[in-house]
């Protein structure tokens, strides 16, 4: 279920379809495939009482964030810096990086669309009509200076993500969440910003969204006598006043609601319309909270975009962890067990059939309709119980 519209897929209005010559003729996409991500990404901002995007870092991730129905995704550079390089959050791989990693992501979403769109006619699975979700990326604090700054935005904009949040930390920046923050000036932030938008707009997509975030509620270290949250406000409203960002995030370092309320309510005090990103953070252990914040609630503070940046490490490591555990004790009798959990009936998972989600069947359509013949024609798959399909 999609937590941006609380409605499952069947519930959901059909999307109006059109033809494209990556399908065989009977085949279609929904039409908002032509519609660039930024444009569509602003359109569920004004639209949706607020957006969730699960926290991603590879293809595989977002497609399946994709399949369930998710209207935007969320690449978080955290994430990626424990699925890359294998190290914590700080500034340890380059911008080039994770911009090929988001046109990576880009570009498998669109592909995933084409695969679901045929189904798999031999089997008799229908088409499913997924929409592509927006990609929001994490730019960290630019890699560098403003021209480290330039050079980002225009991997960023030309790998077709939509948005992109920038974060005023001197750098090697470090996680929200680790101690020892320092900032660098309002107006070298603001100087950052103002050079994605004029990138941005330069390169065509003047609609590309900019998201600041301070991390001033924390920081040890900062050229204003403020500290704190007044900090943190202060640093929110200069960033506003520039009209470049459409949406204002401060990293909180704890979960308490009353730092939430006091900064959305004062920056909405002068931008009566300002909206907001919020880091569900898996640092915080909700579990403990008797009433944790609900997005529901976020959203009535003015709240637009939701994430969770570790939200899809943390499954993996978990889901993978509990498997090799099982392996090293019980061997093949562990793997066995997975595979009868995959292919218990009344589940939705698309990964248990490798070849569905990864686009056998496509790829044999799509084949034969451009004279591919060594990749068309039938392809068989066995099953778990050994049966040959």
């Amino acid at each position: 279920m999609s937590i941006a519209c609380r409605t499952s897929l069947s519930e959901r209005r059909v999307p109006e379809l059109v033809d494209t010559p990556l399908l065989p003729p009977g085949f279609q996409v929904p039409a908002s495939r032509q519609t660039h991500p930024s444009v569509r990404f602003r359109e569920l901002l004004r639209t949706e009482p607020y957006l969730f995007g699960p926290g991603i870092y590879d293809p595989m991730g977002a497609q399946l964030a994709m399949y369930y129905g998710f209207r935007v995704v969320y690449f978080s550079g955290y994430s990626f810096a424990i699925g890359h390089v294998g190290s914590t959050d700080m500034d340890l791989y380059a911008n080039v990086e994770i911009a090929d990693a988001a046109r990576r992501v880009v570009s498998a979403l669109r592909k995933f669309q084409l695969v679901m769109a045929v189904g798999d006619p031999e089997k008799g699975t229908p088409p499913r009509h997924l929409e592509i979700p927006p990609v929001v990326v994490d730019m960290d604090a630019g890699y560098g200076n403003v021209f480290n700054v330039q050079r980002t935005t225009e991997l960023y904009v030309d790998a077709g993500v939509a948005a992109a949040h920038l974060e005023d930390q001197v750098l090697p920046k470090r996680c929200g969440h680790i101690g020892g923050k320092a900032l660098v000036p309002a107006e070298e932030m603001i100087g950052k910003l103002r050079m994605m938008r004029a990138v941005a707009d330069d390169a065509g997509n003047p609609d590309f969204v900019i998201i600041a975030r301070t991390d001033g509620l924390s920081a040890v270290d900062a050229p204003e006598p403020k500290r704190g949250l007044d900090l943190a406000i202060a640093r929110a409203l200069a960033y506003l006043d520039t009209g470049v960002p459409e949406l204002i995030w401060c990293e909180f370092p704890t979960a308490d609601r009353e730092p939430v309320e006091r900064f959305t309510e004062e920056v909405r005090r002068r931008f009566p319309e300002a909206g907001f990103a919020f880091n569900y953070s898996s640092s915080f252990k909700w579990f403990n909270d008797p009433a944790p914040l609900t997005f529901s609630e976020l959203a009535e503070l003015g709240v637009r975009f939701i994430f969770i940046t570790l939200g899809g490490q943390h499954a993996a490591g978990l889901g993978l962890s509990r498997l090799l555990m099982a392996m090293a004790e019980r061997e093949q009798d562990a793997y066995i067990e997975l595979q009868r959990e995959e292919w218990a009936d009344g589940l939705d998972l698309p990964t248990r059939s490798h070849h569905f989600f990864s686009g056998v069947p496509y790829h044999h359509l799509v084949g034969e309709l451009y004279g591919g013949s060594r990749l068309g024609g039938r392809y068989v798959e066995q099953l778990p119980d050994g049966k040959v399909v």
